[in-house]
């Protein structure tokens, strides 16, 4: 079964809501081991009765898998009763420490010569970069 635009968009939002409670909660993550369907179920994706729930843990974050390839399985599984799901492990994100005058800088926004980029503005939006 091909999932129409409504269902399209309602799965992205409950997978993105599965990511990142996934990599955001350990508790969730130790329920998405133990019991699939209820997890997944917390974050909005319903498997009807008889239906499997595999979760990959083992695909890298870095974009082995696809958004596309994802609903490509989800749709599969509406067909053959296996539900798929690639939860990568939380992704490791990169943090380096600045100086003092970087900060400074940065808070003053008259740092040049950095890839930082600072605009302050008075209207509610985020436009204003």
């Amino acid at each position: 079964m091909t999932l129409n635009t409504q269902e399209r968009a309602e799965f992205v939002n409950s997978y993105t809501r599965l990511l990142i409670t996934a990599w955001s909660s350990d508790e969730f993550a130790a329920r998405l081991a133990a019991d699939p369907r209820a997890a997944i179920g917390e974050v909005g994706l319903a498997v009807p009765d008889g239906g499997v729930v595999v979760i990959d843990r083992e695909i890298e974050a870095n974009g082995e898998g696809s958004l596309d390839g994802q609903i490509a399985l989800w749709e599969e599984g509406s067909i053959t009763g296996r539900f798929e799901l690639h939860v990568p492990q939380t992704p490791q994100i990169e943090t380096s420490e600045l100086s003092e005058s970087d900060l400074e800088a940065i808070a003053a926004g008259t740092d040049d010569s950095s890839s930082f980029s600072v605009s302050c503005c008075s209207c509610p939006c985020c436009c204003c970069a």
